[in-house]
């Protein structure tokens, strides 16, 4: 049995900074009876909050243990943003555990990922932590698809402008005439076209570094291992986690799933050495399709609407050059253990992982996650980076 609210007695005990929960679970004791119930989790959570600032190696500092698996808010300049918490039930508050933080697709919501069994039970066999957060846009008037906004996506302009190498080509990211507006009442100033697509309501970078940063006061987390994984319009949005110097501070590794930027955004990671990142699409996407293999020109939505991506080959290309790979060839085959999925990556790259830092990764699917499969290999691209 699980509880949905926490009461007034236990509230004091969860807040942390500007950090509240809104709802949380935990094992009941199995008399069923409420108070009970309720010491046993004061138990839980006194137990956790007993450690204080431990040396975790590396020079990091837990923070307080105030976090169990439920969902909580962030204050952010007056907006309360939501976001799930998973802790493995062998959380232990004197070891720094992995983090990832992942982001929902377009419309999507906090149980995208964690409501898949294969997610929760590969995060608790390996250790980490997941924060879930959700996106803005249903708080709007007319209440618009919760979304998460990255370069091209408020604007509706694309990353290369007029290119007069390219016949009929605008400075778009999409076919105005041709697309649905999607617009949000929040980007009604910055919208340059019928394009845009995401909210202008809150900065979405700087709520990722902020929602690390709680993880890091509220749980015992390993800073050196805060990883990003996104769908669809998240994993567009993980790659400006690595483009941008606030957040590529925080994330060690992105993989963004059937997710590429919008055309024209080729900028490679600002880290000196790059950033790993694992690219997962499918070769029958029509809302974001990855173009051919060594293909480095940019691809075309042909679901209704008529979106420009940058091309998979394109982008993970100049993300292992700022590796330090060997992109004068072609990259190669790279054997990652699952038998409906095909990984190429150049070589010669910085590093000492099992895999090249950066993998473009393609599988015989549509839009769709494939996280029975997909999932363990995320993790097991996250696990290199120890």
């Amino acid at each position: 049995m699980f509880v949905s609210k926490l009461d007034s007695r236990l509230l004091l005990v969860l807040l942390s900074s500007t950090v509240i929960a809104v709802s949380a679970g935990v094992q009941a004791a199995s008399s069923g009876n409420p108070e009970a119930h309720f010491s046993a989790l004061n138990d839980v959570i006194q137990q956790r909050s007993s450690v204080k600032r431990v040396d975790a190696g590396a020079g990091d500092l837990c923070g307080d243990s105030n976090w169990i698996s439920g969902v909580y808010s962030l204050e952010r300049n007056g907006l309360s943003r939501d976001f799930r918490v998973f802790v493995p039930e062998a959380y232990d508050a004197t070891e720094a555990a992995p983090l990832i933080v992942a982001f929902h697709g377009w419309g999507g919501g906090d149980g995208e990922f964690l409501d898949k069994g294969v997610v929760s039970a590969e995060l608790e066999a390996r250790g980490y932590v997941l924060v879930a957060p959700v996106g803005l846009g249903p708080e709007e008037t007319g209440r618009s698809p919760a979304s998460w906004s990255f370069s091209g996506s408020t604007t509706g302009l694309d990353g290369d402008g007029l290119n007069m190498a390219v016949s009929g080509d605008t400075d778009a990211i999409c076919d105005d005439a041709r697309t649905a507006n999607y617009g949000y009442g929040s980007c009604a100033d910055v919208a340059q076209n019928g394009c845009s697509w995401t909210q202008c309501t809150d900065n979405d970078i700087d709520y990722a570094a902020a929602l690390v940063e709680a993880a890091a006061e509220n749980l015992c987390i390993d800073s050196d291992r805060v990883f990003a994984v996104g769908g669809s319009n998240g994993g567009m949005f993980t790659w400006d986690l690595g483009r941008t110097a606030l957040s590529a501070q925080k994330f060690r590794a992105i993989a963004p799933l059937i997710g590429l930027p919008h055309r024209g955004y080729l900028d490679p990671p600002v880290k000196s050495g790059g950033m790993p990142a694992l690219l997962i699409t499918g070769k029958q996407d029509r809302t974001v399709p990855p173009g051919e293999w060594s293909d480095l020109g940019f691809t075309t939505t042909t679901d209704g609407d008529v979106f420009y991506y940058t091309g998979a080959s394109a982008i993970t290309k100049v993300w292992a050059e700022a590796s330090n790979c060997d992109v004068s060839k072609p990259p190669g085959l790279i054997d990652v253990g699952v038998a409906n999925v095909e990984c190429r990556a150049w070589s010669g790259c910085a590093g000492g992982s099992m895999w090249p830092p950066v993998l473009d990764c393609r599988s015989d699917m549509g839009h769709v996650y494939g996280l029975n499969w997909s999932w363990p290999l995320i993790m097991d691209f996250f696990d290199q980076y120890k």
